[in-house]
């Protein structure tokens, strides 16, 4: 008969066949740190949108505004993250942080909109 050992501690394995843990928390630490680089990217990324669609709301409370670029920017709001693009039929692109977006205008000058119906 094989000795089977804990995945995490190598502790001796006693119980089921299948078992691969001898506890839960080694369990839980196994998969913390074989998922962990993963995870904390995801929340960094995350924390990003969260924050890019609080901004948006925050600048745009009746639901459609225009603002400058560089007033967006003050506040913090990171360009390079958005959830989706709208892209009409005349070819213009709507960014959006999950409801809330902006469209860019002339110059350095946005278009902040609440999207009414964001699941479809």
């Amino acid at each position: 008969m094989e000795k089977r050992t804990c995945l995490e501690c190598n502790q001796r394995l006693a119980g089921r066949a299948d078992k691969k843990f001898c506890t839960s928390e080694c369990r839980s630490a196994f998969n913390n740190r074989l998922n962990g680089a993963s995870t904390n990217l995801i929340r960094r990324v995350n924390s990003i949108l969260k924050k890019n669609r609080r901004i948006l709301k925050k600048m745009n409370p009746k639901g459609k505004t225009k603002i400058s670029l560089q007033k967006l920017a003050l506040e913090g709001f990171n360009f390079d993250y958005f959830t989706n693009i709208y892209e009409t039929k005349a070819g213009k692109k709507y960014y959006f942080c999950y409801d809330q977006g902006y469209l860019r205008l002339e110059k350095d000058l946005l278009a902040l909109v609440e999207r009414e119906t964001y699941v479809a």
